[in-house]
């Protein structure tokens, strides 16, 4: 999906890495701050400033909940600012957007619970197999690693961004919908709650369709839709103050920058054992693992031929950043942050033009084009440390709010799937099936039976990380993979030609046209 200049194995040492400096940053550098300086990046920036920033809180208080308190919000929002800056800036990718996801969220809870079972603290070892991680991919940026993401194909770019969609949605209805039909607590507050969830959902999904409608003028429609979920915000936020009676749920910060424990910021890094600290190679590699796919398989869908990039990627450069922001982070035992499969595709349609074009009698809409810079992602993170001293006002903002955007990201990034399109299939009429290009090229029955084994490798994915033995999911992402290959002996050549192609078909037709 991505350029293939900037996925060669050169050979060298550090080859890649230099190659993505002499092919994606110098050249780019400049103009890649002046991009920037338009009205959508603005657009860009307020809605992703409040949709990272819910992340951090969000995914830092799931962390809070999973480590008894050891690292928490305040941790995530530091290590998301000044981690997002330096990739910004250094990056070859800039429009992939750095933060907490569900998966390493999980992994180290993961983690949490094996060090109580050995009787380890958790903060050190924590430390140590962050730094030993950080250390593994800055080895695999140098070797060009990344290359190996040849070997992966939409098939599992699809299963990994719908399972990270999923845990946003999840997230969503179990913090905000499902707590209405427990019966078990203060059902006006959950009542409310529910209600300031699904407005900022419907609202921030409206707003952003607006320009699909005839009213007003196109440039006011365009504004509407561009500032719609961070509108969508402000406008739930102060209908909560119309109830002050209701005692909602709020980000749980303190009040001035502190560690969640008030622990001192850095680890002493010798108070384990020394076989510990070499012990921590083990879970050091499952997080590598899972650090190096997150990373690279998000950073191959940013850089989709749907998308008209001009640039090109960075995938070895930015390996090698992410590898020094994972090792400095851990020194400090703050959160593990990488790419954000969601925020980074939500951060490139954000900044895209999009065209009404008809194919075969249907209308849809194709981006011709994305303002690719680097000052959105920049100032989404220089805001986001700024909000460090505005605790008080990340306060005022209900978890409902925060939720209902996870909602409304989760439901948009599905929508971008094929393969959840496919899965729609199974409960639609046939007669009713859209002209897409592999409704039209290959027969029903081998659609249905490649998607059945998409949704077996989800299932599996969600089951492994829900079990007992959970720190394995990485590997189970990485054998997604020669699966994938493996099907080549089942399927014919062209069929799956159609339902995994690099590019969406129908994209090169209207190219074509």
């Amino acid at each position: 999906m991505a350029p293939i200049g900037s996925l060669q194995r050169t050979g060298r040492l550090a080859g890649g890495v230099l190659e993505d400096l002499k092919r994606r940053v110098l050249p780019w550098y400049g103009d890649d701050f002046r991009q920037g300086l338009h009205p959508k990046a603005l657009a860009s920036v307020l809605f992703l400033f409040f949709a990272c920033l819910a992340n951090a809180v969000a995914f830092g208080g799931l962390t809070e909940l999973l480590t008894d308190g050891a690292i928490g919000t305040i941790e995530m929002i530091v290590v998301t600012a000044a981690g997002g800056v330096i990739f910004a800036l250094f990056s070859g990718q800039p429009l992939t957007i750095l933060g907490g996801t569900g998966p390493i969220v999980i992994f180290t809870g993961l983690l949490y619970a094996a060090c109580q079972r050995f009787g380890l603290p958790f903060l050190t070892t924590y430390a140590w197999t962050g730094i030993w991680s950080g250390v593994f991919l800055i080895i695999l940026a140098l070797t060009d690693a990344s290359a190996m993401m040849r070997l992966f194909t939409r098939f599992t770019d699809e299963i990994f961004a719908a399972l990270i969609a999923v845990i946003f949605i999840v997230e969503a209805v179990k913090d905000a919908i499902l707590p209405v039909f427990r019966q078990n607590g203060n059902s006006t507050l959950e009542l409310a709650s529910l209600v300031l969830a699904l407005m900022t959902y419907a609202l921030a999904r409206g707003m952003k369709r607006f320009t699909k409608t005839p009213y007003l003028r196109r440039t006011i429609r365009n504004l509407v839709s561009d500032f719609g979920p961070t509108l969508a915000i402000v406008i739930a936020t102060a209908f909560s103050f119309l109830y002050a009676d209701v005692p909602f749920d709020r980000p749980a910060v303190p009040d001035q920058l502190t560690t969640t424990t008030g622990r001192p910021w850095l680890v002493d890094l010798m108070s384990i054992p020394t076989w510990a600290i070499f012990a921590t190679i083990i879970p050091a590699f499952m997080a590598t693992i899972l650090l190096f796919l997150d990373q690279n398989i998000t950073s191959r869908l940013v850089n989709a031929p749907s998308y008209q990039l001009k640039k090109g990627g960075g995938f070895h450069l930015d390996l090698l950043v992410l590898g020094f922001i994972v090792l400095g982070a851990s020194i400090f035992a703050l959160p593990w942050i990488v790419a954000a499969t969601v925020h980074a595709l939500n951060h490139v349609k954000s900044l895209s033009e999009a065209e009404i074009v008809e194919v075969d009698g249907q209308r849809r809409e194709r981006i011709v084009g994305v303002r690719e810079n680097r000052l959105s992602a920049l100032t989404i993170h220089i805001l986001i440390g700024v909000s460090i001293l505005l605790l008080p006002l990340i306060k005022l903002i209900p978890m409902a709010v925060l939720f209902g955007l996870f909602l409304y990201m989760g439901f948009v990034t599905l929508a971008g799937n094929q393969f959840f399109d496919r899965v729609t299939l199974w409960f639609t009429d046939r007669n009713l099936y859209p002209n897409t290009h592999y409704v039209r090229n290959v027969p029903r029955r081998i659609i249905h039976y490649f998607t059945a084994i998409q949704v077996a490798c989800f299932a599996a994915l969600w089951i492994l990380k829900s079990s007992p033995i959970g720190i394995l999911f990485p590997v189970l992402i990485a054998l997604l993979a020669p699966l994938r290959l493996w099907l080549d002996r089942f399927f014919k050549r062209e069929h799956l030609q159609a339902l995994d192609a690099d590019e969406d078909m129908d994209e090169a037709e209207i190219a074509v046209h």
